[in-house]
C-alpha cells in the first residue's frame, strides 16, 4: 500500500497540464463555449462530495495521441434535466442541517464537481475529494478543514465502479447507482452502496408488466456492455420460464453517432415484426435509437406505431438536440420503468426561488439558467452577447417544459436526498452509540471523525423521511426496491410528459406487489396493442402445439383429447377431470358425474319389483293351494316336506332380489351374493332330494332291490342340509376373507359413477356359481334319467323341465352378466334370479295345481296307482 499513493502522484503529474496550461484547462474549445469553474463548494465541519453529471464531452475529432486529452477540441452538451442532482444534494444538506436533534452542534457542506461524464475528469475528481481543496495529494491534509465525510456519484453503473475502485482503498463511503457485483467485488468495493433500488425487482416487474397486458413476441434493444449482457442473462431465463420469446436481440455501441443511423437499417425490418421493443441502458448507449428511427421515418415517409419499455438508467434530458419534440415523437406511448420517487413541496418551492443573478456561490445556477430559457445571464463588468438576449432572471421555471426539466423530484435526485439522510442517521447512530466510549459526541472535536467509522453504521441505517417513506441500508445499500412506471404522452400542445400509470413494490403483499392502471395509457397504436407471435389465441377448450423448428410463442391451437379439458386461454396442456366429473361438450370445464344404480325410482328397477311381487304372489299362492290341499295325495306324493322347502325357499329367493334395488351399502353387499347362493342350494337340494327320492321309490318296488332301506326322512334331510352347509362354507369364508363392499367405478360410463357392490374375491363369487350349478347339473342329470317312469306314479320329467329351465337361464346369464355394466348388470342378475326361480316353481308346481284346482276328481290314490307296472 505504501507504493500506491506515489503512482497516483505519477499519474496526476501526467494528467495535469503544466503550469502554463492552467488558464486554459477550465475551457472547453467548442462550438458553445462555457467558462465553467471546477466545482461547487459550501464549508462546513464534515464535507460530503459531490462527483456527478451536468454536461456531455464529445470529441470534435479522434486522438492523435499527440495532442493532450484536455486540448482536444470538445462539443460541450448540457444537460438541463441533471441539474436538479445537484441542487438535490444543495436542499438535502441544507434540511439535515436544520434538523438540530439528528445533528446537534454541527453543519454539513458539500464540495460539488461536475464530471461532464468522463472517465478521466471522474478519476481526477475523485481523487481532488480525497485531497486538500486546490491541491491533488490524495490522503493528504495540510489542514483540520474539510474533512471528507462521505461521496454522492457516479450517477451511472460504469461511473459508480470507477469511483468505488477509489474511495475503496481510502475507506471512504461512496453512495451511488449499483452496479452488478461478481465473485470477490464486495471484499474489492467494501465501502461503496448503491442508493437506486434493485436491479432483480425491475426485472421481475418486467415480466410482471409482459405478462399483465399477454406480450409474448417483443424485441431487445440493449446497450453492448457488460451491464447489457447481465441484463440478457438475467431477463432471458425469466421470460423462458414465462413462456417469452424474444424476436430479436441488437447490441448497441456507445459510441455509434447519429451519422451512423445505417447501422439501423438493418434492423428496421425486424422492427415491423414486432409491436413491442424493450430499450436496456444508460441515454449514452442507446440515444441514437430515437434519432435514427426518427430519420428513417421521416425519410421513408412511414410511421412506426410501436409500443417502447424503457427501462431506469434511460433519460430523455440527456439526448440534447434542437428539434427533440419531433426527435421523441417515436416513443409517444413508451412505457417507463423509473425510480421511485416522493414529492416534497418544499423542494418545488427550493427550485422556484433560484436567482441567477444572485447565486449565492451556485456556479452551475447562471449557465443552467441560460440553457434553459435561452438568454445570456449578464455578469458585472462584462460587455453582453450580441445576438442573445439578457436573462432577467424572472424567467417563470414552472412554464420550462418536463422534459426539459422537472420542479418535482425525479427519482434520481430521490435516491440522492435520502443518501444525504442516511449519512446524517449513520453519523447520529455513531456518536450515539455507548458502545463505544471513545468516540466524541456530537459538536466536540470533530476533526477526529473518519469517515472509515460510520461504515458499520451506515450498512444498518433506517429511518422514515419527511415524505414517510421508509428507508433502510443493508451491506450492499438501499434494501428497498420501488420503481414507477410512466406512460410517456406526446400531446396536442406539444409537450412530452411523463404520466405516472403504474407502480412496483416487492415488498407489498401478493398481488399488490405490481399494479398498473391500464385505462388511463395512451397507446401509439390507439389501442392495446397484440405483442403475438400467434396471433390467434387458443381459448378454453383448446390446447397450445408448437410446430417443429419454431420457438414456444409460435404455436398452434388443437382441441383437447377426449376426456380431457382446458379452461384458460393459451393452456400448454389438456387436464383431465377429476374422477368424479367428466368433460362438458365444449371441453372448457367439468361437470358433476351423475350416481348409477339400480333405484327403485327407476323404469327398470320398478319393473322388476313388479315381477318380484308378482312371483311372492304365485309362490305365496302356491304355498297355500298345498297347505289346504295337504291331507290330498298329490300333495303327499314325492315327500311333503321337500315341497314345503322348496316352495319356501323359492319364495326367499324371489325376496332376495330385494337386496339387489336402491343404493348399495355395506350391508347390502354382504347379504347380496351370499343369501341369494345360500336360499339357491336350497331350492336346488330340495329339487335334488325329490328326483333321489323319486328314483329310489320306484326301485323300491322291484322285487329284491334293497334301496327300500334308503327311502325315508333321513336321505332327504341329508341331502337338503348337507347341500346348502357347503355353499354356507364357501359364502362364510368368501365373507371372513375378502368380503364384497360398495364400490364407485368412475370409468366404465361416461358421465356416470357406478355405485356397485364389488365381489371382493372374483375367486369365490365364481367358486359359489360353480356350486350352485354342480348341484343344478346333478339335479337335471338324475331327473333326466329318470324322466321316462309313469307320469302317474313321480314328476321326474316335470323336475327335468325345470332343471333344463334352470340351467339353460344360468348358462345364458354368465356372457350376459359380464358385458354388461351398472345397472344393467344388475338387473341381469336379478332377473334370472327371477327367471330360474319361475321356471322351478312353473314346471313343478303348476301341473299339480291344475289338477288340483281344475281336475280334482283325478287327485285320489286310485287314479295314481292305475298305471303301476311292475
Amino acid at each position: 500500500m505504501t507504493g500506491l499513493p506515489l503512482l497516483l502522484l505519477l499519474l496526476l503529474y501526467w494528467l495535469l497540464p503544466p503550469a502554463s496550461e492552467k488558464k486554459t484547462q477550465r475551457k472547453c474549445i467548442s462550438k458553445k463555449h462555457f467558462n465553467l469553474p471546477r466545482y461547487y463548494y459550501k464549508p462546513g465541519d464534515l464535507i460530503i462530495g459531490g462527483n456527478l453529471h451536468l454536461q456531455n464531452f464529445l470529441p470534435l475529432k479522434k486522438p492523435d495521441f499527440q495532442t493532450h486529452p484536455q486540448k482536444l477540441p470538445v462539443y460541450t452538451s448540457l444537460i438541463p434535466k441533471n441539474y436538479q442532482h445537484f441542487k438535490t444534494l444543495v436542499f438535502a444538506v441544507t434540511e439535515a442541517n436544520k434538523d438540530l436533534v439528528l445533528l446537534p452542534n454541527i453543519t454539513f457542506g458539500f464540495h460539488i464537481y461536475d464530471n461532464c461524464q468522463v472517465e478521466m475528469r471522474v478519476s481526477l475528481f475523485s481523487l481532488s475529494l480525497l485531497s486538500t481543496r486546490g491541491h491533488t495529494v490524495p490522503g493528504y491534509k495540510c489542514d483540520r478543514q474539510d474533512r471528507l465525510l462521505s461521496v454522492i456519484g457516479g450517477l451511472n453503473p460504469k461511473s459508480s465502479r470507477l469511483m468505488a475502485s477509489i474511495f475503496s482503498i481510502f475507506k471512504v463511503p461512496q453512495l451511488g447507482v449499483g452496479f452488478e457485483f461478481t465473485r470477490g467485488d464486495r471484499r474489492l468495493y467494501p465501502s461503496f452502496f448503491r442508493i437506486n433500488p434493485k436491479e432483480s425487482a425491475q426485472y421481475v416487474g418486467l415480466v410482471q408488466l409482459l405478462l399483465y397486458f399477454q406480450w409474448n413476441w417483443v424485441g431487445f434493444m440493449v446497450s453492448e456492455s457488460e451491464y447489457g449482457e447481465h441484463f440478457i442473462s438475467s431477463l432471458v431465463p425469466m421470460l423462458k420460464e414465462k413462456e417469452i420469446c424474444l424476436a430479436f436481440i441488437e447490441m448497441l455501441k456507445s459510441e455509434e453517432m447519429i451519422t451512423t443511423a445505417n447501422n439501423f437499417i438493418r434492423i428496421f425490418k425486424s422492427w415491423f415484426k414486432v409491436e413491442v421493443v424493450i430499450l436496456f441502458g444508460d441515454s449514452n448507449s442507446i440515444e441514437n435509437v430515437p434519432v435514427a428511427l426518427s430519420f428513417y421515418q421521416e425519410f421513408q415517409k412511414i410511421t412506426f406505431q410501436k409500443v417502447w419499455i424503457l427501462t431506469s438508467l434511460w433519460k430523455l434530458s440527456e439526448m440534447d438536440y434542437e428539434e427533440t419534440l419531433k426527435i421523441v415523437k417515436p416513443l409517444h406511448g413508451a412505457l417507463h420503468i423509473r425510480d421511485h420517487n416522493s414529492d416534497f413541496s418544499e423542494f418545488a418551492h427550493f427550485l422556484l426561488m433560484l436567482d441567477p443573478l444572485n447565486p449565492q456561490g451556485d456556479i452551475f445556477l447562471p449557465l443552467w439558467w441560460g440553457k434553459v430559457f435561452d438568454c445570456a445571464v449578464q455578469k458585472p463588468g462584462k460587455i453582453p452577447q450580441r445576438g442573445k438576449k439578457t436573462c432577467t432572471g424572472k424567467e417563470k421555471l414552472q412554464n420550462v417544459a418536463s422534459y426539459v426539466f422537472e420542479t418535482a423530484m425525479t427519482g434520481e435526485s430521490y435516491n440522492i436526498y435520502n443518501a444525504i439522510f442516511a449519512l446524517a442517521h449513520a453519523l447520529h447512530a455513531m456518536h450515539g452509540s455507548v458502545t463505544r466510549p471513545t468516540m466524541i459526541r456530537l459538536g466536540k472535536r470533530i476533526s477526529n471523525v473518519h469517515s472509515w467509522q460510520i461504515l458499520p453504521y451506515l450498512r444498518k441505517v433506517h429511518f422514515n423521511n419527511s415524505a414517510g417513506d421508509e428507508i433502510s441500508f443493508s451491506e450492499n445499500g438501499l434494501g428497498s426496491a420501488r420503481y414507477e412506471i410512466l406512460n410517456w404522452r406526446l400531446l396536442p400542445n406539444f409537450s412530452f410528459v411523463p404520466v405516472k400509470v403504474g407502480r412496483i413494490n416487492p415488498r407489498a403483499s401478493p398481488g399488490q406487489d405490481f399494479t398498473i392502471n391500464a385505462s388511463s395509457i395512451i397507446w401509439a397504436t390507439k389501442k392495446v396493442p397484440s405483442a403475438r407471435c400467434g396471433m390467434k389465441r387458443c381459448q378454453a377448450g383448446e390446447r397450445r402445439r408448437v410446430p417443429e423448428g419454431k420457438q414456444v410463442c409460435c404455436y398452434q391451437c388443437e382441441p383437447c383429447p377426449e376426456g380431457t379439458i382446458s379452461n384458460k386461454t393459451d393452456a400448454a396442456r389438456c387436464d383431465p377431470c377429476p374422477e368424479n366429473q367428466y368433460p362438458n361438450k365444449d371441453k372448457d370445464h367439468c361437470i358433476a358425474k351423475k350416481i348409477h344404480f339400480l333405484s327403485y325410482q327407476d323404469t327398470l328397477g320398478c319393473a322388476l319389483i313388479f315381477l318380484t311381487l308378482f312371483l311372492c304372489v304365485i309362490t305365496s299362492i302356491v304355498l297355500v293351494i298345498f297347505l289346504k290341499h295337504r291331507d290330498t295325495p298329490i300333495v303327499k306324493a314325492n315327500n311333503q316336506d321337500l315341497t314345503y322347502i322348496l316352495l319356501v325357499s323359492l319364495l326367499l329367493c324371489f325376496f332376495c332380489s330385494f337386496l339387489f334395488i336402491g343404493q348399495p351399502r355395506n350391508l347390502t353387499c354382504l347379504f347380496q351374493q351370499t343369501a341369494f347362493a345360500i336360499l339357491f342350494s336350497f331350492a336346488v337340494s330340495s329339487v335334488l332330494a325329490k328326483t333321489v327320492t323319486v328314483v329310489l321309490a320306484f326301485m323300491a318296488t322291484k322285487p329284491g332291490n334293497r334301496t327300500r332301506k334308503l327311502l325315508g326322512k333321513p336321505l332327504t334331510n341329508f341331502i337338503v342340509i348337507t347341500c346348502p352347509l357347503v355353499q354356507a362354507v364357501l359364502c362364510v369364508t368368501w365373507l371372513v376373507t375378502s368380503p364384497p363392499f360398495p364400490n364407485l367405478d368412475f370409468h366404465s360410463l361416461f358421465g356416470e359413477i357406478i355405485l356397485e357392490c364389488k365381489e371382493g374375491s372374483a375367486l369365490m363369487f365364481y367358486a359359489v356359481l360353480t356350486y350352485l350349478g354342480f348341484l343344478a347339473l346333478v339335479s337335471f342329470t338324475v331327473a333326466f334319467l329318470a324322466r321316462k317312469l309313469p307320469d302317474s306314479f313321480n314328476e321326474a320329467k316335470f323336475i327335468t323341465f325345470s332343471m333344463l329351465v334352470f340351467c339353460s337361464v344360468w348358462i345364458t346369464f354368465l356372457p350376459t352378466y359380464l358385458s354388461t355394466k351398472g345397472k344393467s348388470m344388475v338387473a341381469v342378475e336379478i332377473f334370472s334370479i327371477l327367471a330360474s326361480g319361475a321356471g322351478l316353481l312353473a314346471c313343478i308346481f303348476f301341473p299339480k295345481c291344475y289338477i288340483i284346482l281344475l281336475r280334482p276328481h283325478l287327485n285320489c290314490r286310485e287314479n295314481i296307482m292305475r298305471h303301476k307296472n311292475f
